[in-house]
């Protein structure tokens, strides 16, 4: 069994974090003893681990400001079209170890850490995550600001700078509990605040109109505060900017409180202002209609567009002057890409701003709106769509109904003039929904009002073409595209699995650092047998490095030579965690019938977030570790079987678990998943995926051939014409005996036996309520399972797979993804140049 490496001889590798130069490594440890002294004030003697963390974040940072500071001179001088990705979620994770990969400085500030003897994995693991999202709409929007600062690209990230990001979950007695989220609770040494770049923020009042035309009086005014992220690209010194903005209540005080003497009043009420970016929703592919959520959608678009009118004003570099006065010209310096509809209110603010503030036409505000905007769609499940109702809109935005209203109109006179007549097709087309309470369904303000509509993975950008909104490419076919989603190497692949990214760069070099599709000359080496035996080699240190967390962190101890099988994303049914937790069962059952088995060893892990009002999801984290309990405490099973609940998954866990996986499940129902990006993390680091032809599946098959992947289960036209015909859960039920056994344990209460009636929620909704047809897939499955087992007994050929999945990973970087929004949607251009570091004079540019 191969052995996980010491830090010595980490230190030894000549890596992709490059060899320590001497006066390099005396300039970092000059550095961070300058910070502990003057930032921390401190010595040695009284330094705490997080003291060490803060001194060694200032150190990092202190190199990244130059390069951040002469980015910025340098959009200012080039004068480029700047792309705005808006986004209510960016699940950034740690930014430590990321920035110094990214600086190249990674292999110095290792080893003057190490000189100084603190080892600078544990500083690392001081770092709290940046959890400002749910899951992977967030963490797209991360890796899409690191491939737009590697591409050269001018963009700027815009989100909320929430207090309490994504809960933190505990595990107690099997159950899901909730935490706050505390992640700014010592600081954060990556954020700059920018007090000077304050916006107001209007809330509720009454529109009046006049003259000049409409105005919006009587306002409540919050104010937001900007607090600015540094994005460094990979090797390039370009620095972009996240711009998180935060709820500060205006400086005057409410006069009638004050006046009546009830100062604590008055100091409360601002209080209520400050609440809007106090927590983040909790909720994933579910819309929750609450007046705090629709605050702060409006506060990050209204904040966002402001900003981003004040820096088009203003082309000079800390100008704060009008310059630039032609906003017809917004469309040729601007691109605002709305990542899902939660900053779809961005629409009718900007038409606000121009018309009611900037005093154009409607038609010249429509015609400068629709050129600037662009949509993203991530979800076709219904209940996650938003539809806001019209009485709340009316009461906290009264100007924007308005002008929803107008768009709306602008569409119905569109629907009317190319299908005259056809009153169905306008009603489900509105942007105002009728039915029951007045809504406005704000996928169709988007599509209506954006020049570029994408869906995030082939299969997804048919079924919103024909399906979810058929209607909308009829009558707008030019404006459908398709984006395939991305993950960035240099966080899952340089980052988090340095011993898989020395092997590939011993191989092929570096540069597939920043042209992925350069792993397809891996191929070439898919049957040497030293090659072959370093990915082993590889993937069993990460495997045993895992092993040990799981120990310390759960006390279960599992076998490092049995195969590593994970699901990890948010709990939903749609996503299928059941589906495993009855293949897991089954094979318990089939060991306790035939002791003597010939079983494939597994380790199963299972993690992810319930949001806290999803009775159900909550139910299936209960009932995986009650399934775990009865399984890794019965003497019979033994080491061949293990399961473990990763408590709390994040981004920094990602990091860790990725590396060691064997057999990545990705098995929501054909036609659910939008894409994915979990599923290309895990191929990325060398696991096999289990799953159905959903999401990215499809392009991930077709990339690396059908005989390097599990595919089960129906197609999305078999899930269709089932619904049709109709789903019958009993018929599966009592013809498989093997899926009756294992639905009678769990209603039964074999793995709650001091509460049998605990899981019946979870059977009722299999046989009785299941729209994701969970048992009509069980027995294709089960087999499929059967043949990842039996693949896994020969290591050579397990391997080679691995091999063709890492190879053929190349069209799943976010650096491809990014490429093409540039070229198909925001029309600007890429840069592969390098600006000259802060040292170096400018005209090395030339």
């Amino acid at each position: 069994m191969a052995k996980a490496l010491t830090d010595a001889d980490r230190r030894k590798q000549i890596s992709v974090r490059g060899i320590a130069l001497v006066e390099n490594v005396s300039h970092y440890k000059v550095a961070f003893n300058r910070h502990l002294h003057f930032t921390q004030v401190k010595d040695r003697n009284v330094s705490t681990t997080r003291d060490y963390y803060i001194a060694l974040a200032h150190t990092v940072r202190d190199a990244l400001v130059g390069r951040w500071i002469r980015t910025q001179q340098y959009y200012y001088e080039t004068d480029p079209k700047r792309v705005y990705y808006l986004s209510m979620e960016f699940y950034m994770g740690r930014t430590l170890t990321n920035t110094m990969v990214n600086l190249g400085i990674q292999g110095e500030v290792d080893e003057a850490m190490y000189q100084m003897g603190l080892d600078i994995e544990d500083l690392e693991d001081m770092e709290e995550d940046a959890g400002l999202g749910n899951g992977g709409l967030g963490r797209l929007a991360a890796c899409f600001l690191d491939s737009m600062a590697t591409l050269g690209l001018a963009a700027y990230g815009y989100g909320l700078r929430y207090e309490y990001g994504i809960f933190t979950q505990s595990i107690r007695d099997g159950f899901q509990v909730e935490h706050p989220d505390e992640w700014l609770r010592f600081g954060n040494p990556w954020e700059k605040s920018r007090p000077e770049y304050q916006i107001p923020i209007n809330f509720y009042g009454k529109v009046i109109e006049t003259e000049e035309g409409s105005k919006w009086i009587d306002t409540q005014v919050v104010m937001a505060m900007p607090y600015d992220s540094p994005v460094p690209g990979y090797g390039n010194n370009r620095v972009n900017t996240l711009r998180l903005w935060s709820a500060k209540s205006p400086n005057s005080f409410n006069l009638e409180f004050f006046n009546d003497g009830d100062y604590i009043s008055a100091v409360c009420d601002r209080n209520q202002a400050e609440n809007i970016t106090r927590v983040l929703y909790p909720n994933d592919n579910m819309f929750e209609g609450k007046e705090l959520r629709l605050k702060q959608e409006y506060f990050l678009v209204s904040a966002s567009l402001q900003d981003i009118i004040r820096r088009f004003k203003a082309v000079k570099f800390g100008s704060r002057e009008v310059i630039r006065t032609e906003l017809s010209e917004i469309p040729n310096k601007v691109a605002i890409q709305l990542n899902d509809t939660h900053p779809s209110l961005a629409i009718p603010e900007l038409m606000r701003i121009l018309m009611d503030l900037e005093g154009l036409s409607w038609d010249e505000a429509w015609e400068i709106t629709v050129s600037t905007c662009a949509y993203t769609n991530h979800t076709i499940l219904p209940e996650a769509l938003e539809r806001w109702p019209v009485t709340m809109l009316e009461y906290l935005l009264p100007r924007h109904l308005q002008i929803i209203y107008r768009i709306n109109q602008h569409l119905m006179d569109l629907i009317a003039k190319r299908w005259p007549g056809d009153f169905d097709r306008m009603r489900r087309m509105s942007c105002v929904e009728e039915d029951g309470e007045k809504k406005i369904n704000m996928a169709h303000l988007a599509i209506v009002s954006s020049h570029a509509v994408n869906g995030v993975a082939a299969i997804h950008s048919e079924i919103i073409k024909n399906e979810t909104f058929r209607d909308f490419f009829e009558l707008f076919p030019d404006k459908f595209q398709n984006k395939t989603n991305g993950i960035t190497p240099r966080r899952w692949l340089v980052l988090c699995n340095p011993g898989l990214s020395d092997v590939i760069a011993e191989k092929i070099g570096e540069s597939w650092i920043t042209d992925l599709y350069q792993l397809k000359s891996l191929m070439k080496f898919q049957n040497d047998l030293g090659f072959v035996r370093s990915i082993q080699k590889v993937k069993q240190e990460n495997k045993i490095k895992f092993a040990a967390l799981i120990e310390s962190e759960y006390g279960v101890k599992v076998n490092v030579d049995s195969m590593f099988d994970c699901q990890v994303k948010r709990i939903h049914e749609y996503k299928r965690q059941l589906l495993n937790i009855l293949h897991v069962i089954t094979m318990y059952n089939r060991i306790k019938k035939n002791p003597n088995y010939a079983f494939t060893p597994r380790t199963v892990m299972i993690g992810g977030k319930a949001a806290p009002g999803y009775h159900l999801a909550k139910l299936i984290i209960k009932l995986f570790n009650s399934v775990g309990h009865v399984i890794n405490n019965d003497p019979i099973v033994g080491n061949r079987m293990k399961l473990v609940y990763l408590e709390n998954y994040r981004v920094s866990l990602a990091e860790k678990v990725i590396p060691a996986v064997d057999l990545s499940e990705q098995i929501s129902t054909a036609g659910t998943e939008a894409s994915g990006t979990g599923n290309m993390k895990f191929m990325l680091n060398g696991s096999l995926t289990i799953g159905t032809l959903d999401g990215a599946n499809v392009e991930m098959r077709e990339e690396m051939g059908a005989e390097n992947i599990f595919i089960f289960g129906m197609t999305v036209e078999q899930v269709e014409s089932t619904k049709l015909s109709g789903y019958d859960a009993h018929l599966y039920y009592n013809s498989n005996p093997e899926l009756k056994q294992c639905l009678d344990q769990i209603g039964g209460g074999y793995f709650s036996p001091s509460n049998p009636t605990l899981f019946t929620d979870i059977v009722n909704s299999l046989l009785y309520h299941d729209r994701f047809m969970l048992l009509k897939d069980y027995d294709s499955y089960i087999k499929c399972q059967e043949r990842a087992s039996e693949t896994f007994k020969n290591p050579v050929l397990w391997t080679k797979m691995a091999i063709a999945n890492i190879a053929a990973s190349g069209k799943f970087s976010s650096d491809r993804t990014i490429e093409e929004y540039a070229r198909d949607i925001w029309d600007v251009e890429i840069s592969r140049s390098c600006l000259p570091k802060p040292f170096e004079e400018k005209d090395l540019l030339e």
